[in-house]
Parts: structure tokens; C-alpha cells; sequence
């Protein structure tokens, strides 16, 4: 499902541009006329809206698909809206359960903090770190208390709560589920209460715990926010959705040319999607680019544009460039500027042997499975013959299509 505009004359052209901007490849805008109001009576007042976005910091590193809801943040803040990134030191205490089917151990105190660390370095590479307001939900959930949770948690029913689908698929299953896990929705509600947040973003997978801000604010007499929920990100394989586990993924901290030989790895199909969630090109931009593929342009070339924008915000256009570049080296059989140096003692040495070494296959096996299927060359030359013996000199080796090393051989 795919959020839908509503048009209106009505609406001036401030209000029907945000909302477009709003809209633009979420998954569900709820509800899209309390939203419309909050644009309205901000455009009216010149108040910016509070945006929120929490990040629990699981993990020390965020990929690509982590940012489609930061991309989303960084296009309502050009707005002149005030973004919130929030980061969830407590709450990761707890443990999300969101589309878990058991209990997620709780990081140690030492694990969040390091995580944390990276978290906002990472983000301010979408984000302008200017205009965001950066909270940690330590800040209030910590001074709550017991008693103050007791009185949170009077304000949400055990039956509200299973009608959560992992809790009532986990119930039915007899699966178990422990009494903190309830908590956690609660404590994220908790901070849109703390923050006053108008608007709060999330994946899909969050939709459950978005509407308890709702809720929420509502028992503490706020007007309650509105919830925008973006798309999981498919990984490079198109089917999975983005992740580490599954070895799909692009890392925002990955070198400028692994970034950019992975996004052209993408199927053609796939990269329309990546270009709405992903680009920072208006729709008509990526409208009229899709026109032209569609009337003979080489899809390729949108590719290429799409991995330069990608790798250059996460690098710079000068690395976006350089990669290019190597690619297309690579690609042509060339050999990249830079590339590792090796130096390898025992000449002559067997090819699959001085492979192994030089670092390029893991094992001799490996090796010969290579030079068997002409992934091999050295000093750009396809070596066929696993018998071949190096005596001492200097070579330059390739195995595949990126792995190089320049060999000293003694």
C-alpha cells in the first residue's frame, strides 16, 4: 500500500506542496486531514511542527535503508519544520519486540552508549545537523520512576496492547511474553508526550507503537500527533528487505567505490523504487528520467546517476566521481589507481598458493576454482593454467572483477 494525496482547491500552495513532499513514497499518512490542519496552522502562524524520529542504537552502524525515513526527516526540515532525532537510550534497555517472535535481549548500558556514539554522526550526513534538535528519551524516562511508570501504564489496557500482532500471534503460538515488553510501547508513546511531537515517523513495523503516542497524548490532554510511516527498503537482492543479516545491504560507511559498484548491481526495476525512496530528485525529475528510459534511453545511464548521488552524499562528488571512474576501469579490465600491496617470499611459487597469500581467495581450492573459470589475471592477462609457478618479480593480481593486490615476489 502506498499513501495516496488528497487534492483540494482549498488548500494554498504552501500547504498542498508539503503535503506532496509529505507523501511522497510513505506508506500511510494517518490521519492525512489532522496533518493537513497542523500545515495549515503553521503556515498561518509561521510555527514550525515538531517532527520526530526515534532510532534505538542497536547496532554501531545504519545502512542505506535505515535513512529512507531520515531522507524523509531531511525533506520536511527543508520545509522549516524542527526535526527531533531522538535516540532511544532507554528504551533500548528494554528491547523492541516489533515483528520479533520471542523476547530481544536488552543491550548493557556500555553497548548503547558505544552504539550512540556513531548514531547522530551517521544521521548528520542526511540530516543538517544545524536545524536538528537531538534528544535522548533517558532524559525523562529515567526521572519517571516506578510509580510515575505505574501511572503510564494505567493509561494503556492489556487488551489494546494484544491486539498487537506479534504479541497475539506470539499468545496464540503459547509463546512467551514477558511483562517488560509490554513496557516498551508505552516508553516510546511516552516520548511524544515529552517532546510534543506533531508528526512522528517510523518503518511499517512501528505503526503499532506510532498510534500509542497518539493515544497517549490524548491522556495528557496534547493534541495528538499525526503518523507517517515509510516502506522497509528492499535490499540489492530486490526481495528481502535491506539488511546486514542478510547480506543485501549497503553500509552508509562503506568506501566510495563498493557504494557505488552495489547500486549499479541493482535490477532496473528495483532502481525506480530506490529513486523515490532514496533520491533527493523531485518526482517530476525522476517522472521525466523514467520517460526517457521508457522511450530508449539506456537504463544504465539512470543508474549511474542514481549511485553518483548516493555515494557523493555519503562521500563527496569528487569520491563519486573517482568511482566512476574506477568502475569503469575495472569494467574494462584496467586496474584501479590504488590497490593493496603484498610482498610474498618463496619464489617460485604456485599461482593458486601465491593467491592465497597475496590475500585474494581463502584457500588453494578457491584458487583453482578461479583460474578454472578465467576469473584470474595477472598483470591484466587471463591466466588458464593452475600449474603455473611465479619466479621473484612484481605482479599485478586480479581475482574477479575487484579484487586486486600488487605483488612483490622474493
Amino acid at each position: 500500500m502506498t499513501a495516496k494525496s488528497v487534492t483540494s482547491p482549498s488548500l494554498s500552495k504552501g500547504v498542498g506542496h508539503a503535503l506532496e513532499v509529505s507523501l511522497r513514497g510513505a506508506d500511510e499518512l494517518l490521519p492525512q486531514d489532522e496533518w493537513i490542519k497542523k500545515l495549515q496552522r503553521s503556515e498561518a502562524t509561521g510555527q514550525p511542527l515538531r517532527i520526530k524520529l526515534g532510532l534505538d542504537p542497536t547496532a554501531p552502524d545504519i545502512h542505506i535503508g535505515h535513512t529512507v525515513v531520515l531522507n524523509k526527516m531531511r525533506q520536511l526540515q527543508d520545509l522549516g519544520h524542527t526535526v527531533i532525532f531522538l535516540i532511544g537510550d532507554f528504551t533500548t534497555t528494554i528491547g523492541d519486540p516489533s515483528g520479533r517472535n520471542s523476547t530481544r535481549p536488552p543491550l548493557t548500558r556500555e553497548q548503547i552508549e558505544a552504539n550512540a556514539q556513531t548514531y547522530y554522526r551517521q544521521a548528520s550526513m542526511v540530516l543538517d545537523p544545524d536545524r536538528t534538535e537531538i534528544r535522548y528519551n533517558s532524559e525523562w524516562s529515567d526521572p519517571l520512576g516506578a510509580r510515575g511508570m505505574i501511572q503510564l501504564a494505567a493509561k494503556y489496557t492489556v487488551a489494546r496492547m494484544m491486539e498487537r500482532d506479534d504479541f497475539n500471534k506470539r499468545f496464540k503460538a503459547g509463546q512467551s511474553i514477558s511483562v517488560h515488553e509490554f513496557l516498551y510501547p508505552l516508553m516510546q508513546g511516552y516520548d511524544s508526550v515529552a517532546l510534543e511531537s506533531d508528526l512522528e515517523l517510523g518503518g511499517t513495523d512501528q505503526k503499532f507503537n506510532l498510534l500509542v503516542g497518539r493515544h497517549l497524548q490524548q491522556e495528557y490532554g496534547q493534541e495528538p500527533q499525526c503518523i507517517l510511516t515509510m516502506p522497509l527498503l528492499e535490499g540489492l537482492d530486490g526481495v528481502e528487505k535491506m539488511s546486514k543479516s542478510k547480506n543485501n545491504y549497503i553500509g552508509i560507511s562503506e568506501d566510495a567505490s563498493t557504494m557505488y559498484a552495489k547500486v549499479l548491481s541493482i535490477s532496473d526495476v528495483l532502481m525506480w523504487r530506490w529513486y523515490t525512496l532514496l533520491s533527493f530528485r523531485s518526482l517530476a525529475e525522476i517522472e521525466a528520467l523514467k520517460a526517457e528510459v521508457e522511450a530508449g534511453r539506456n537504463p544504465k545511464d539512470a543508474k549511474v546517476a542514481l549511485a553518483k548521488e548516493i555515494t557523493a552524499r555519503f562521500h563527496s562528488a569528487a569520491a563519486a566521481d573517482a568511482a566512476e571512474q574506477d568502475f569503469n576501469n575495472r569494467s574494462k579490465g584496467g586496474i584501479p589507481d590504488e590497490i593493496p600491496e603484498r610482498t610474498v617470499s618463496g619464489a617460485p611459487i604456485g599461482i593458486a598458493l601465491l593467491l592465497k597469500q597475496a590475500g585474494l581467495v581463502e584457500s588453494n581450492g578457491e584458487g583453482n576454482r578461479m583460474i578454472d573459470g578465467g576469473g584470474v589475471r595477472i598483470d591484466s592477462t587471463v591466466i588458464s593454467d593452475k600449474g603455473l609457478k611465479l619466479p621473484a618479480g612484481s605482479y599485478v593480481l586480479q581475482v574477479g572483477k575487484r579484487k586486486f593486490a600488487r605483488v612483490l615476489l622474493s
